[in-house]
């Protein structure tokens, strides 16, 4: 049996299942294991160094895979950008299909990308956003809950509130991100009125992500409550894993008189990734979030997406339909 909606339909995959576009884990490892299982594998293009990095990379990713695969594009504000024309650039001229956008103001990249007839998913954290992102002219949303990893936004919605939500006021296909590890979960997600889910702590914990066993085996042991929301006091909240480096930056930020130039040395993506390539919990921040509480093993991506999928049909199918009790008929 296979899971048709209108997000497989419009990006030509066969199972409604997204990788997360995660800085450091986004390699043609993990997004080409993803395709090959059916989902949409996304590379990540700011972790690689230059937009030639990229184009490299995107070529490694058509080595290891037939099947379609997108790229992440966050675009943040800073002193100092990456050269994200030059990186958009790389992506088209590369053929890419599907792109992920995130973050401030993306609206020429989106422009250029559907010029080029790529398909766009933009990343959100609220309805108003997505709303904003629609009229933007993207093709698809991707809604991110509270209980996701990395910025979840300032308002504090859970995806239980905030997938019906978007659904009731979008006309383009959603997917839906933020605390989701397995059947349950897509299942769920696709009644609330998603069409697919996202998963990037999940996709951490298994054979292909590019990251250390220990890290991966940290994800395992923690539980749902293992995580720490950072930079709160400066309205860029970002929810990671509980480690001696988050507790030190909670702590620090709770004090009288605090600025991010004191947490600054601490939260470092150098720092993160060195914690990531070394299996050094300790060594920087872990973006992580509450679906920790969901992971109890480090299968290989075909594995998981076959688990998750057959988990999903099961219970749409068996347990949800089995409750239905049709009234006898009068005679």
């Amino acid at each position: 049996m296979a899971m048709r909606t209108r997000f497989t339909d419009l990006v030509g995959i066969e199972h409604p299942i997204v990788q997360g576009g995660m800085m450091w884990v986004g390699r043609a490892e993990l997004a080409a294991a993803v395709s090959n299982a059916g989902g949409l594998g996304m590379l990540t293009a700011l972790t690689q160094p230059t937009p030639d990095d990229l184009r490299r990379e995107i070529d490694r990713c058509r080595a290891m895979t037939d099947k379609a695969f997108g790229v992440n594009l966050t675009i943040l504000p800073s002193v100092s950008p990456p050269p994200y024309a030059d990186y958009r650039r790389a992506i088209i001229d590369s053929g890419i299909t599907v792109v992920e956008t995130a973050g401030h103001k993306p609206q020429e990249h989106v422009d250029d990308f559907k010029a080029h007839g790529i398909k766009v998913i933009h990343k959100c954290t609220a309805v108003r956003h997505a709303l904003s992102a629609e009229r933007m002219g993207v093709d698809a949303i991707s809604i991110d809950g509270f209980e996701c990893a990395g910025h979840p936004g300032e308002d504090d919605i859970p995806g239980l509130i905030l997938i019906p939500a978007a659904a009731d006021q979008l006309s383009i296909p959603m997917i839906a991100s933020g605390g989701f590890g397995d059947g349950r979960g897509l299942a769920a997600a696709l009644a609330l009125g998603a069409d697919g889910i996202n998963m990037g702590t999940r996709f951490c914990a298994t054979v292909e992500a590019p990251i250390h066993q220990k890290v991966k085996q940290f994800l395992v042991d923690n539980d749902e409550r293992s995580t720490n929301l950072i930079f709160r006091k400066f309205h860029n909240t970002g929810r990671v894993a509980k480690n001696s480096v988050s507790d030190q930056v909670v702590e620090i930020s709770t004090r009288d008189g605090a600025v991010f130039e004191d947490i600054r040395p601490l939260v470092s993506g150098l720092k993160g990734r060195q914690a990531l390539e070394s299996g050094d919990i300790d060594a920087g921040l872990v973006w992580a979030g509450q679906v920790q509480g969901l992971i109890r093993d480090i299968p290989t991506c075909q594995d998981l997406v076959a688990r998750i999928v057959a988990e999903a049909e099961d219970i749409i199918s068996g347990r949800l339909a089995a409750m239905l009790v049709r009234e006898p008929q009068l005679a």
